[in-house]
Formats: C-alpha cells, sequence, structure tokens
C-alpha cells in the first residue's frame, strides 16, 4: 500500500463576500499523478496558492504532510517542507541561465555571498540527468522553448528535494511532441517517488497521465475517483452538474466578403496565405502548434505585418502597419494569453473594457465618468459578466469572464471583424460552452470571425468553414458537415505543403 504523502482536511477559504472553498479534504500518495479538476471559479487556484502558502486557510482547515500537521505562513516555508509549484509562467529568471536558474533558490535561501560555481553546475548536470533530458547549461533561459523552459523548472523543482510538485495548466502551450515528452518526465518522477498534482483542463490529457482525480465545483469537494472509474461523460457531470453536448454547425450561404487576405507571406513564418471571410461566418484555423496560425493572425491585425501580400476590407485593398491602423478599419484581436497581452489584471472591469474607446470619453479634456460607466455596464450586461460588478478586479474574476472581458473591451470599439486565437484555452468545459454561444451569437448578428483552436471539437462545434496550417502554408479546406478529426489531424500531420486541398462542396 502507497504512502500518504498529503492530506488535505477541511480546508475552506473565505475572501470578502465569496466562499472559495467549503471544507476540501483529499489525500495524495507518495509517487502518484493526481489530477485536480474542476471549472474556473471551482477554486483549484485558491486551493494551489494555500498548498503553496500564498494564502491562508480559515480557522479549522490543516495541511498534513507526511503524517505531521504543517503551516505555511509563506511560499518558502512551503518550499522548504517539500512542495514545487510551477505556474504557467514558471516563475524563471530568462537573464540568467539555466544552471543558475536550477541552483538559484538554494543561494538565495543559504544566503551565500560569494557563488560556488562549480556547486551551481553540479547541482544542475545532476538533476537535468536525472529527468533524462537534454538542455545545455550555460543556455539563457529566455531564449529556451516553451517546453525547455518547463523542464528547467522542474528540474529546478526536483534540485530542492520536492516530494510534490504542482504542476498548474502544463500543456497549455505545448506541442503535441512535447507534451508527450513532458509526460515522459512526469512518469520518471513517479518512480522516484515525487507525486504530482496535475492541474488541466484538457480531459483526454487527465485520463492519460493521472491515477486519481480530485473534483471540485463551486468551492466544493466533489470526489476523489480512480480514473478507470471515470469516463469523460461522468466526470463532466461532476465537474459542471449538466450535461456538455457538441452539435457540429451545419452548412450555410455567405455571401458579402468583409476580409480578404491574397499571398500574404512573412519570412520564416507563412507563405502564401490565401483566404476570405464573410460577413456573420466563423472561419475556423487549425493545425498543429507552430504551423503559423497566430503569425497570420498578428500579420493580418499589424502587430507584426506581413512582408508581402495583399490585405481587403469590404473590397477596399488597405495597408495595416500597426494595431491602430487594424482597429480603424474595424478590425479586433483577442490573443491567445488574455492575461498577459488582453488585460490589465489589476485594473477593474470597467477599466479593462473602456480602454479602447478612451477618445469617446474625453469631454472638456477630462474623461466623463458617466459615460465610462453606462459603456462599462452596457457590454458587462451584454456578454453577462460575472459577478457583474464593474469595479472588481478582473484578477479576481474566472478564466471564463476574463475572456468576456476581453471580447467587451473589442466590441465596444465597434469592430466588424473579430479574430480570436484560442478562444477557451485554459478555460473549463462550462465556461467553454458558454463562450461557444456567445461567439455563435456575435456572428449571427453580423460578425465575421476569424477563430484560431487547436481544439477539435471547438472547430468543428464553431466553424461554418476549416482551414488547416501546415508549416506555414494552408493545406486544406473543409466544411463541418464533411469532415472528420482523423481528416483535419491528417492534413495538420501529413499536408502537402505545395498543395492546397478544398474538401468544400
Amino acid at each position: 500500500m502507497q504512502k500518504v504523502l498529503l492530506s488535505v482536511e477541511n480546508i475552506s477559504k473565505t475572501f470578502p463576500g465569496v466562499k472559495a472553498l467549503d471544507g476540501i479534504s483529499f489525500k495524495v500518495v507518495e509517487g502518484e499523478v493526481h489530477g485536480l479538476v474542476g471549472e474556473n471559479g471551482a477554486g483549484k487556484s485558491t486551493l494551489i496558492k494555500i498548498l503553496a502558502g500564498v494564502e491562508q486557510p480559515d480557522e479549522g482547515g490543516r495541511i498534513v504532510l507526511e503524517g505531521k500537521a504543517v503551516k505555511f505562513t509563506s511560499a518558502l516555508d512551503s518550499a522548504k517542507a517539500g512542495i514545487s509549484v510551477i505556474y504557467q509562467d514558471f516563475s524563471l529568471f530568462p537573464n540568467l541561465s539555466v544552471a543558475e536558474n536550477i541552483a538559484i533558490k538554494d543561494q538565495i535561501e543559504k544566503k551565500k555571498s560569494v557563488v560556488n560555481w562549480r556547486l551551481i553546475y553540479s547541482m544542475a548536470r545532476r538533476t537535468i540527468e536525472k529527468l533524462g533530458v537534454e538542455i545545455d547549461l550555460d543556455e539563457q533561459v529566455g531564449k529556451l522553448s516553451v517546453a525547455k523552459q518547463q523542464l528547467v523548472a522542474i528540474a529546478r523543482a526536483l534540485a530542492h528535494n520536492a516530494k510534490l510538485i504542482i504542476m498548474d495548466e502544463p500543456t497549455s502551450a505545448l506541442s503535441k511532441n512535447e507534451v508527450e515528452a513532458l509526460f515522459k518526465v512526469i512518469r520518471s518522477l513517479k518512480e522516484e517517488g515525487i507525486a504530482v498534482l496535475f492541474v488541466s483542463h484538457k480531459l483526454e490529457e487527465l485520463f492519460e497521465i493521472t491515477d486519481r482525480m480530485t473534483i471540485l465545483r463551486d468551492g466544493k469537494y466533489m470526489g476523489t475517483y480512480k480514473k478507470e472509474e471515470l469516463d469523460e461523460e461522468r466526470l463532466i457531470s461532476l465537474m459542471v452538474g449538466r450535461k456538455i453536448d457538441i452539435i457540429r454547425k451545419e452548412k450555410k450561404e455567405f455571401n458579402e466578403v468583409v476580409l480578404e487576405v491574397k499571398n500574404l507571406t512573412k519570412r520564416g513564418n507563412f507563405k502564401d496565405i490565401t483566404f476570405k471571410l464573410h460577413k456573420g461566418e466563423i472561419l475556423g484555423i487549425t493545425g498543429l502548434v507552430g504551423a503559423g496560425r497566430t503569425e497570420v493572425a498578428q500579420a493580418i491585425f499589424g502587430i507584426e505585418p506581413a512582408d508581402s501580400g495583399e490585405i481587403y476590407v469590404e473590397g477596399r485593398k488597405v495597408e495595416i502597419k500597426s494595431s491602430e491602423d487594424a482597429v480603424k478599419l474595424g478590425i479586433a484581436y483577442v490573443p491567445e494569453n488574455r492575461q498577459t497581452q488582453g488585460l490589465i489584471t489589476r485594473e477593474s472591469i470597467k477599466n479593462n473594457i473602456v480602454i479602447t474607446v478612451l477618445k469617446r470619453l474625453v469631454g472638456r479634456m477630462l474623461i466623463n465618468p458617466k459615460k465610462k460607466d453606462e459603456i462599462a455596464i452596457d457590454w458587462i450586461k451584454k456578454l453577462n459578466i460575472k459577478p457583474p460588478y464593474p469595479d472588481m478586479l478582473v484578477q479576481n474574476l474566472s478564466g471564463g469572464n476574463q475572456q468576456r472581458v476581453v471580447i467587451a473591451k473589442w466590441l465596444a470599439t465597434n469592430s466588424k471583424i473579430l479574430i480570436i486565437d484560442e478562444p477557451t484555452n485554459g478555460i473549463d468545459v462550462g465556461a467553454k460552452s458558454e463562450i461557444h454561444n456567445l461567439l455563435k451569437e456575435l456572428a449571427s448578428k453580423g460578425m465575421a470571425i476569424l477563430m484560431i483552436s487547436s481544439e477539435l471539437p471547438e472547430v468543428l462545434s464553431l466553424s461554418d468553414r476549416i482551414l488547416v496550417m501546415r508549416k506555414g502554408r494552408i493545406v486544406a479546406e473543409f466544411e463541418p458537415d464533411n469532415v472528420t478529426q482523423e481528416m483535419i489531424m491528417n492534413a495538420a500531420l501529413l499536408g502537402n505543403n505545395s498543395e492546397r486541398i478544398n474538401y468544400t462542396k
């Protein structure tokens, strides 16, 4: 019988007006991968912060580590006890080397005034070898791929004798091959007796890598199950309390072309991108991570303009050299990473929504507060942002509601074209359905939507047409009523880069 490493006992957490956690109890055993599952707002992040020593639980809760009750008053306490959290941003020092990042905690904790480089490199080399991966210890971390940065973060945890590694959405920015490599590392951690608390919204990955799953819903404990006791339907039911159906879109006819790109090319990113986007249409672009999808979106929005090619908006050839040019033409862009690129998380919902229309609010050199409130409240109601408090900080919203704020901010500009990159990245199953319904509603009102997504069920249920990219080119075009996930993946993996195959009727 495996030894219990961590016991979470009756953990609650109350914030002003909100009970984020309500009597959570479960156990993690040594050498297991334990999934922590739930919708955004279910309490996962709050629980992670408590285990990390960042937040304190309410009176009456206990954390027991290796049979001893522990109390963490800081992140350092938690780390010293053997709990390491790898957040989505990895919390690495991009200007330092791999070796320095792995060993820096040791230098700080022991308050060493003289750097022992031999010890630093010995520690880093030993840890990297234990992971069974190859990384140049002298390489600057900021120059590494996301996948390798993640390995450095794991190596840093191992170097400091972590007994439990908490991974928060660890695969959100990884390709399929990189996910497989990460899972290989996780399995090697299991063999060492190290437990992993794996937090993810990707159900197929949870079923592949975890041994057991603990499910939270609205801050309450819904149970801990062996993965063999669950299937996707039951897991979703436990998470959201309702069934989520994926219904494919029926074919529609569209006439009015709102956006057209011809032979758009950017050296090293994409080549000869040509397509039309119609009023009221959702055009899905999919493919493997690194296929050039985001780069195409950023070129159209003027963030990284293309080297050559033509862009037409409502039949008129335009030059888009900056995002300001794009906004003037009625183009909006919701980036993949809403927290770092789409929002000012420490500002209010109201300030985030009106930031794109500040010129409209200025009267006699000052911003009109009444007009500002009216615009914010209007979009909060239209997009059903919850809770509906204009002055609430965006960082306190769930992922789904943060995404609504980003969309609201752009819709406030009266845009005609919405480019949205990974619309439900890091968003739970229930909130995904709500975001999908919002996009369908916007399209029904005439919005032209260019949607980039890696999730094939999402692409199939939302798109009126589907473009597949591979190595910087569009290799196939489908309609949702005559395509399968297998056909899309086949095009993404094996598509002919010199020929675009059109499967539309």
